[in-house]
């Protein structure tokens, strides 16, 4: 013996063997010594003030945790050789859940086959977090942990939970495993002198089922490894009994009556399928019926008690018998465990135990009015006298009653009183009876009666649930003959199987290893909740259609999903990492990927399912072959400037995009694109500029009439900073340049802000002529160098050719870097982005005589053109590109009433949508008629055009859709056509049906 074993044994504690670090026996003699306080928690809180109040003597003393469902037992016991304070408390089955770490929480939004590897965590579910803080709040004051979580798989897991919240806080901890199957004084006093260590095995493999379940998502509408198996058998019977075709046979039926009864003599050959051979054999008998007895024979034969009652034959007895169903047979039985009246009800033996006092229990039992009789028979006659069956988990006794009550109600009762008349009827003696067998001879056929004399019934008295009854024939002797009262020829017909009952499915589910005994009733319950399968009058599965179409579905896809055999192999994986003959992360790779395999599969024939659900619900929508069925994975679009996290495209709730960091909701950097932008994706192309390196460009689709001209409706542009033009359109505020100076610092913190309330009014697409002739599919992208510079020039610059804008200040200097006509010209913009200053730079040598003095427009070579060589449809008319139809100054313009006029927007669709007027600014009932177009109450440019405002100043300007009718050519001396005077407003320029204010 150790020194850990000597150490409790001398203590009043034996300890199982178990391996323990390599303490010094001081060390170990200082640890035991230093434990003053210890915290033992159970499964739930029914459990926890059972046990302290038996380990207490009902002495406890009760106070509250943070959760209201889980109190605090404190009592005083002894326990390591010296006093100790108890403390008991509970947790409510498991404290801690399984989920994909993000981006993948929220799985559905992203691709199914990125969970097969995605990265599992454990964390705490909101609704747990008090039961947490009352074991992280009460462990700081212990020197140990206890565990007392039930002692199954599920247990041995929820007790390393605790472990895992304990030791958070205090490291050091010593923990041990108390291990009981009942809850009475004798069971539990027995677990605290043998404590154990939890083991870690039987944790692992519930690890594994769990994650596994997670990872091919066991509670969707889509597959379940053990729902699936479960339906199977199901929707095989249905299809079994539907295939069935009835079949006719015949046979020879003899019948005698006697003074006490009739006696049925059945054919020895059964039954015959062929009609002629039956009715020859028939007319044989026929022409001389007379019988002779040429066999009498008598034998004991015996009834057999029941075997000691495991989990799946009170699942299976009680949905039988008492018309139970499984997952209601579980709850009450709980609740009798934790109440100390019966064993744990979760085994897989039907043994009992040689050093389980079988007596005692059944002496508990003869203070009954029902059974107590019965009971101390079985005392008289030698005591109980079990048969063993041939399971065991060594972990749990038969279930068996612990303790006699006579004040339960309803289910309870009824189940109590089962597992007690099961219990006693399984310790009693087997029904004894003699069978008497006769057999007679007609024409060479043979025929057999059989009577049955019942010598003495046993358990049956005590176990109402089965039935032996006696069959009296008369005494015949052998030779003799009779005249038979009846010999007739019957037909009949073959019949179907019946559809499964409960217990023929826990039955099917057991023999095919779906499940443990303690989820049976839980996946049973899945395909009943989802719709998968109904009940019959008479209690039997009938699957509907839903459940009929997905097994039809996915066996048609090559796999048979819906046969057992898949779990069945995690099943028998699980038992050996029980018993250690198998690597827990091994397990769980060889099953990933072999339902990861399946998933790929079954995608790519996913149109089977379709076709087979069609059957039941009608034809689906066609989906184009090309069309993703799931959303693609997240990719990383670059760093966060904050945390250098991944930062990948998301969608909005209501719709609509935004940048997202990977660390939220610890990061909570994000860019959130206006709603302007219809689509966005992820660029292949990466910016050779913007740090940290790699920065991809995304590709944006734009609605149409929200963007300026100079920018296309599909646009690839990089969000890193340099393009300023995005940079500006979609108000890209979270970006944080080292480089800058303090001027562009300043410039960024004045650039515009996105207003998402944009005229979305114009809808014909921009036209673009000349230098730039921007062909389909190539979208311009502008980097900036942010050093303001000359152009290059014939004349070398001596500090006086400096470009300037429109404010006086030095321009800044961009190039064109997307492909095409353009790419690597440089232009001239306003430096502070407050003007609407623009030139290029090649020409700044050629034009400089013609450039207009500060202040103008433009530069006098691109009147009546935009940026890059826009076209400006309708002789320079300009709108504001965001207008609406909120009212501002009409430019000093009055009207009729001698009130300054408001400007307004078109929005009626027309010829001059998007065309803004000068107008009235009272009511329109008060309104004095004034009206006049804004374009034509401007001032013209250098050559009769309208100054333009350039993208990236503080107004933008937009020219008309394409079906406005303009002169197509733009010179210096161009003038358009006189209107026609509209005779509603009588103004010039549009009729009634078009006038503004008839809109």
């Amino acid at each position: 013996m150790n020194f850990k074993a000597r150490l409790f044994a001398s203590c009043g504690v034996r300890m199982l063997p178990q391996p323990w670090r390599l303490f010094s026996r001081a060390a170990e003699d200082m640890a035991l010594q230093r434990i003053r306080k210890v915290l033992c928690v159970a499964e739930k809180n029914d459990a926890a003030r059972g046990i302290a109040d038996l380990l207490s003597n009902s002495r406890m003393r009760r106070r509250e945790g943070f959760s209201k469902f889980n109190k605090i037992y404190e009592y005083d016991y002894q326990m390591f050789g010296q006093n100790v304070t108890m403390v008991m408390t509970s947790v409510s089955g498991h404290l801690l859940a399984h989920d994909f770490k993000l981006p993948f929480r929220k799985w559905h939004s992203c691709n199914p086959l990125a969970l097969f590897d995605a990265e599992i965590e454990k964390y705490c579910p909101e609704n747990y977090v008090d039961i947490k803080r009352t074991l992280e709040r009460e462990v700081q004051q212990c020197q140990a942990l206890v565990i007392w979580t039930d002692c199954d798989r599920e247990g041995e897991n929820i007790g390393f939970e605790i472990i895992h919240v304990c030791k958070a806080v205090k490291p050091n901890l010593q923990v041990f495993r108390a291990r009981f199957s009942e809850i009475t004084l004798h069971a539990v006093r027995t677990a605290c002198e043998n404590l154990t260590q939890p083991d870690q095995k039987t944790s692992d493999a519930v690890e594994v089922r769990q994650e596994l379940d997670l990872r091919i998502a066991d509670q969707l509408i889509s597959y379940g490894s053990c729902q699936f198996p479960t339906l199977g058998f199901v929707v095989e019977r249905f299809k079994a009994i539907q295939a069935f075709v009835p079949e006719a046979f015949y046979k020879i039926k003899v019948t005698h009556d006697h003074e006490d009864g009739s006696v049925v003599f059945n054919w020895k050959r059964n039954r015959l399928f062929n009609h002629t051979a039956c009715l020859v054999l028939y007319q044989m008998c026929m022409e001389d019926p007379v019988a002779t007895v040429v066999e009498v024979g008598s034998k004991p034969k015996s009834k057999w008690r029941p075997l000691p009652l495991d989990t799946v034959e009170l699942e299976k007895l009680a949905s039988r018998k008492l018309k139970i169903n499984a997952k209601e047979t579980m709850r009450i039985a709980e609740k009798l465990y934790t109440q100390g009246f019966i064993s744990y009800p979760r085994t897989e033996t039907n043994i009992f135990p040689k050093e389980l006092n079988l007596s005692a229990l059944v002496q508990q039992q003869t203070q009954d009015p029902n059974w107590g009789a019965f009971a101390q028979r079985i005392l008289d006659q030698g005591g109980p006298t079990p048969r063993s069956g041939t399971k065991s988990d060594q972990a749990h006794p038969p279930i068996h009653p612990t303790k006699y009550t006579a004040n339960l109600q309803g289910n309870e009762q009824r189940l109590y009183e089962f597992i007690v008349r099961h219990f006693l009827a399984c310790c009693s003696q087997d029904a004894k009876g003699q069978e008497t067998t006769v057999e007679i001879d007609i024409a060479n056929e043979r025929f057999i009666a059989q009577g049955l004399m019942i010598l003495a019934r046993n358990y049956l008295e005590v176990y109402p649930y089965e039935k032996w009854s006696d069959k009296v024939i008369p005494l015949y002797q052998k030779g003799s003959r009779f005249q038979p009262t009846t010999v007739e020829m019957v037909d009949g017909e073959t019949s179907p199987p019946l559809l499964l009952t409960e217990a023929d499915l826990i039955a099917l589910m057991e023999k095919h290893g779906i499940g443990t005994d303690a989820t049976h009733a839980e996946h049973i319950e899945t395909i009943k909740t989802r719709m998968y399968v109904g009940l019959t009058a008479d209690q039997r599965f009938l699957p509907g259609h839903l459940g009929m179409g997905l097994v039809e579905g996915y066996d048609s896809m090559g796999y048979e999903m819906s046969k057992p055999d898949l779990r069945a192999e995690l099943e028998a994986d699980l038992k050996l990492i029980c018993e250690g003959k198998k690597d827990k992360s091994v397990v769980l790779q060889q099953q990933v990927q072999k339902y990861k395999q399946v998933f790929i599969e079954a995608v790519a024939r996913a149109n089977k399912l379709d076709q087979a659900l069609a059957q039941y619900f009608g034809e689906a929508t066609e989906i184009a072959q090309q069309e993703e069925v799931y959303p693609a994975m997240p990719v990383s679009v670059r760093k966060c400037p904050q945390c250098n996290n991944d930062m990948v495209l998301k969608t909005k709730k209501n719709g609509g995009f935004y940048l997202s960091c990977m660390g939220y909701p610890a990061c909570k950097t994000a860019v959130w694109f206006p709603d302007f932008v219809l689509d966005v994706a992820r660029d292949e192309s990466v910016c050779a500029v913007c740090q940290p390196h790699p920065v991809h460009r995304l590709k944006f689709k734009f609605k149409r009439g929200s963007v300026p001209p100079v920018v296309p409706l599909e646009f690839v542009g990089c969000i890193g900073g340099c393009d300023e033009m995005l940079k500006e359109l979609l108000d890209l505020k979270y970006l944080h340049r080292s480089s800058q100076s303090a001027s562009s610092a300043s410039q960024q913190a004045n650039h515009l802000q996105v207003n998402n309330s944009f005229n979305r009014a114009g809808g014909e697409n921009r036209h673009v002529r000349g230098s730039t002739n921007l062909a389909p599919g190539h979208l311009l992208s502008l980097s900036s160098t942010r050093t303001a510079r000359p152009a290059p020039s014939a004349a070398p610059d001596d500090g006086n050719n400096m470009v300037v804008c429109n404010c006086g200040n030095e321009a800044l200097l961009l190039t064109v870097r997307k492909e095409g006509p353009n790419q690597g010209r440089q232009f001239y913009k306003c430096s502070a982005g407050t003007c609407n200053f623009f030139l290029w730079a090649d020409q700044q040598s050629e034009d400089r005589s013609s450039v207009a003095p500060q202040g103008s427009a433009l530069p006098q070579p691109f009147a009546g053109r935009g940026p890059a060589g826009l076209q400006r449809p309708g002789g320079g008319r300009g709108p504001e590109l965001f207008g609406s139809n909120s009212s501002d100054s009409g430019g000093g313009t009055v009207c009729k009433c001698n009130q300054p006029a408001v400007t307004r927007t078109v929005q009626k669709d027309g010829p001059n949508k998007g065309r803004q007027f000068h107008t009235c600014p009272k009511p329109r009932e008060q309104q004095c008629g004034f009206f006049q177009w804004a374009d034509e109450n401007a001032a013209p440019g250098p050559s009769g055009d309208v100054s333009l405002n350039h993208f990236g100043s503080s107004e933008y300007s937009r020219g008309l859709g394409s079906k406005a009718k303009r002169p197509s050519s733009l010179s210096s001396g161009a003038t358009a056509k006189k209107a026609r005077t509209c005779s509603l407003c009588h103004q010039p320029g549009h009729t009634r049906k078009n006038c503004p204010q008839n809109h």
